[in-house]
């Protein structure tokens, strides 16, 4: 999994089918940091939800499985969780002029729960030490703060976005596609910086992919659906490692641009791709 939305909209609908326990969805989530909470943005959330209004109490995380269990139940048809990948540009799956749609845009994920009239949208807020904010300038790269806690902010939504789905096996033939541009991309910039005290990007792209790999995912999933989950994991790692490569192995800001150019288009085949794994693994659990 690259971000909490995903392992919390994945195991909480696996819990709401009958194919998870409440403990699996917690194990998930403490894989990001044992620290959850959730409060209500406006008042009809906190009616939908049952969660504290107009007292913005910190509820705990079980009070987080609560709330998507209240609106989920009351949905007519299941899944009635889905998964939002916003991006400035592609803003799939997202009600338009609202301030959910502003909120997931800036965190590049979101949550959306129910049915039209009555659904919510959660977003979560990574949280760290106070003192992280005063440590010294320039030690970024030194100070690798730990995360200390996720906040998770639920907003009524009046109205749901119209999405058309999208093709598992579609996305997945695109992503070979981008596998291939990717590995180009890299190659290439592993030969420019051959001269330069730059660790092998082989080498790098695992690193990136490391943390990811302690992530479960629930056993109904389709094998098909893990496959393109693993290999859009992999090509944003190479995006990623490609990104950070291309100042030093490109000598001209024309060849920096190209491959900029290049690579952008990759991101939203990751993003195509990951949204229908995951769409099919949440309704996967409701036919197992």
């Amino acid at each position: 999994m690259w971000c909490p939305s995903v392992s919390l909209s994945v195991w909480a609908n696996s819990w709401l089918a009958g194919a998870a326990a409440p403990d699996d969805v917690l194990d998930a989530l403490s894989q990001w940091t044992p620290t959850h909470s959730v409060t209500a943005y406006d008042s009809v959330a906190a009616e939908r939800t049952g969660l504290p209004w107009p007292d913005l109490d910190n509820t705990g995380a079980m009070s987080l499985l609560q709330t998507m269990r209240t609106v989920a139940r009351a949905a007519p048809a299941q899944p009635a969780i889905a998964l939002a990948l916003p991006v400035p540009g592609d803003v799939r799956g997202l009600p338009p002029g609202t301030q959910f749609g502003r909120d997931a845009i800036a965190a590049g994920e979101a949550i959306i729960v129910g049915s039209a009239g009555a659904a919510i949208g959660m977003v979560p807020d990574f949280e760290y030490p106070d003192d992280y904010a005063d440590s010294p300038a320039g030690d970024d790269d030194e100070f690798e703060p730990e995360l200390c806690g996720l906040s998770w902010t639920v907003y009524s939504l009046d109205t749901l976005p119209v999405t058309s789905p999208i093709d598992l096996g579609e996305a997945e033939y695109a992503l070979r596609d981008a596998v291939r541009s990717a590995a180009d991309a890299l190659g290439a910039l592993r030969a420019g910086t051959s001269g330069a005290d730059v660790a092998d990007p082989r080498r790098l792209v695992e690193q990136v992919l490391e943390p990811t790999r302690a992530h479960r995912i629930p056993d109904h999933a389709p094998v098909r659906a893990v496959r393109v989950l693993e290999n859009a994991a992999h090509v944003d790692a190479i995006i990623t490692v490609s990104s950070g490569l291309i100042p030093i192995g490109l000598q001209s800001s024309s060849e920096v641009q190209l491959a900029s150019d290049a690579l952008r288009p990759l991101g939203g085949v990751v993003r195509s791709a990951r949204l229908a794994a995951v769409d099919a693994i949440l309704h996967s659990a409701w036919r197992s």
